[in-house]
C-alpha cells in the first residue's frame, strides 16, 4: 500500500505548459490520496481556463484498463499540451508510455506502507522513495530503471545502451535521454546537478534506526 501527497503547487506550475488534462488516481485512496489539496488546486487551474478536461478513474497501473477509459477522453487529451497525473509512480509511469508523445508529469510523491502495491501486469515500478523525479526524466523513473539508482545521468560501464549489471537490460538512462529528445526537452539535462533529498526515503530513515 502506499501514500500520495501533492507537490507544491509551485512545483506543478513549474512543470505545467500550456493547457493541462489531469488524471487522478483512487485506487489506493483508501490508504492515502490527497483528495481535498488536489481538487483544490484542480478547480484553481480550471478557473483560469488551463483545464482542457479531468478524469478520475482507479488503478491506471492497469494499462488495457487505463487505455479503455482514456479512449473516451482523448480530444480532451488531444487539446492539451501536458498530461498532469496524480497517482503513484507506477501510474505515471504508465501513462507516460502509453502518451509517449505528450508531456506527462506526476502530481505527486509517493511514500510506502506495509502491503501490496498497484495491479499493473508491466514491468514498472516506484520504490515510492518521496522525491519524485518522473518530472525531469520524461515518465521514467531513474531510481527502477537503473540497476544502479542513478539521479544524474548513466555510469560510466553503458554498452551498446545496456546496463553493466544486466547486460539484458536497458539503460535507464539511455531510455530517459531517447524520451526527452522526442520530447524536444533535452534541455532539461543541461540544468544543474539535481542534488537528491534523502530524508524524503523512507529507507534512508530504516537504515539510520538500525
Amino acid at each position: 500500500m502506499l501514500v500520495t501527497k501533492l507537490k507544491s503547487k509551485e512545483e506543478i506550475a513549474s512543470a505545467v505548459k500550456g493547457k493541462v488534462f489531469i488524471i487522478n488516481c483512487h485506487g489506493c485512496k483508501e490508504v492515502g490520496f490527497p483528495l481535498e489539496d488536489a481538487a483544490a488546486l484542480q478547480n484553481e487551474m480550471k478557473a483560469e481556463g488551463q483545464v482542457t478536461g479531468i478524469f478520475t478513474t482507479d488503478y491506471i497501473c492497469n494499462p488495457d484498463n487505463m487505455k479503455l477509459r482514456l479512449s473516451f477522453n482523448q480530444a480532451d487529451i488531444d487539446a492539451a499540451d501536458t498530461v498532469l497525473v496524480c497517482s503513484c509512480g507506477v501510474g505515471v509511469q504508465t501513462v507516460a508510455e502509453y502518451l509517449a508523445d505528450k508531456r506527462v508529469i506526476a502530481g505527486c510523491d509517493t511514500y510506502p506502507v506495509p502491503g501490496n502495491q498497484g495491479v499493473t501486469p508491466l514491468d514498472v515500478d516506484c520504490e515510492q522513495c518521496g522525491q519524485c523525479y518522473l518530472n525531469i526524466t520524461g515518465g521514467i523513473c531513474p531510481i527502477t530503471a537503473c540497476s544502479k539508482s542513478l539521479v544524474n545521468g548513466p555510469c560510466g560501464g553503458t554498452k551498446d545502451g545496456k546496463c553493466e549489471v544486466d547486460s539484458d537490460m536497458e539503460c535507464g538512462w539511455e531510455r530517459i535521454y531517447r524520451r526527452l529528445e522526442m520530447l524536444g526537452r533535452l534541455d532539461i539535462l543541461q540544468g544543474p546537478v539535481k542534488l537528491r533529498d534523502f530524508s524524503t526515503d523512507e529507507r534512508t530513515k530504516e537504515t539510520k534506526q538500525a
